[in-house]
């Protein structure tokens, strides 16, 4: 997959472009499906494959503040969408000039003249341009006239009595709320967790006899706090974990941290940088009588994770 991350460098239009354009935080499996139409396409009109989307995300730099936390940060993002068999992923840098675009200059002078765009793919509630006042039905009486053909494409409901649409939002809340393996199912992956091994406060080994790697968190969003069982990636070695997060209630100085330990791994991963995927939640965080009790508890926590991964 080509990576564009500066619309500069295109120096000639694609030949027969079909582009999708979104956010994509997440690269769920709604996210995917609309990749496959536009290869589908694609394939069938002898084009290129594209999705866009920007970076930063538009509501970080809209709202400045409280916007919602990202389920995949851009490093993951651009992994995933390049999984995927897209021909090229074009990265628009979200700034001011970007946001005051008019729908107008967006689709005539970016997606026509800069990307050649033939047929654009959207979900039926895309908005774009300064206020967002692009839409689809703008998009429907500009498309023939300036020789491209939109479509629209419906959105995916999950599996489910409720018909649930899948969404960047619903994942949040069941990330957020512990509902690992329901994430996995809108997902179509584990959902994981990237950063640094740093300094903890040396009780895992020492003390409990189970050594943890300590994470410095890049990601944005963090499970609900509790006992998972997860894997650890170490560059292109997977271990199976067990991964507990929060505020250690037992020793009182409820510190948040997220620490893994790795049941099949011997080695020093200071300073490295590991992701560690979700499998299952195992229980919420208890306060313990006694570091006997704590130490018993995770042990029973090893025998359920090792039943439990796949690794």
């Amino acid at each position: 997959m080509q990576l564009i991350e500066n619309l500069e460098a295109i120096k000639q239009p694609f030949s027969k472009a079909v582009i999708t354009i979104g956010n994509f935080d997440g690269v769920h499996i709604g996210h995917q499906a609309l990749f496959s139409e536009v290869i589908q396409k694609a394939d069938s009109i002898g084009g290129s494959s594209m999705a866009m989307t920007f970076e930063p995300h538009p509501a970080r730099f809209l709202k400045k503040e409280n916007f919602p936390p990202l389920i995949t940060l851009y490093e993951q993002k651009v992994e995933l969408i390049s999984r995927t068999g897209l021909d090229a992923l074009v990265v628009v840098p979200f700034n001011e000039a970007f946001a005051s675009l008019s729908p107008q200059e967006f689709v005539e002078d970016i997606l026509i003249k800069r990307l050649g765009v033939k047929v654009l793919i959207v979900g039926p509630d895309y908005c774009f341009g300064k206020g967002r006042e692009g839409n689809v039905e703008y998009l429907q009486q500009i498309a023939e006239p300036l020789d491209f053909e939109l479509m629209v494409v419906p959105w995916i409901g999950q599996a489910g009595p409720n018909g649930e649409r899948i969404s960047s939002t619903r994942i949040r809340e069941l990330v957020q709320e512990g509902k690992i393996e329901e994430a996995k199912r809108l997902l179509g992956r584990d959902y994981q967790v990237r950063g640094m091994v740093v300094k903890g406060r040396n009780r895992g080994g020492k003390l409990l006899g189970f050594p943890t790697a300590n994470i410095h968190l890049t990601d944005e969003l963090c499970p609900k706090a509790g006992v998972y069982a997860v894997t650890m990636q170490v560059e292109d070695a997977v271990y199976p974990a067990v991964a507990n997060i929060g505020y250690s209630p037992t020793f009182d100085d409820y510190i948040f941290t997220v620490e893994v330990h790795a049941l099949d791994f011997s080695g020093d991963l200071y300073d490295k940088k590991i992701k560690v995927n979700f499998i299952a939640r195992l229980r919420g965080e208890i306060k313990f009588p006694n570091l006997d009790a704590l130490i018993e508890q995770i042990r029973e926590d090893i025998i359920i994770a090792r039943e439990i991964i796949p690794v």
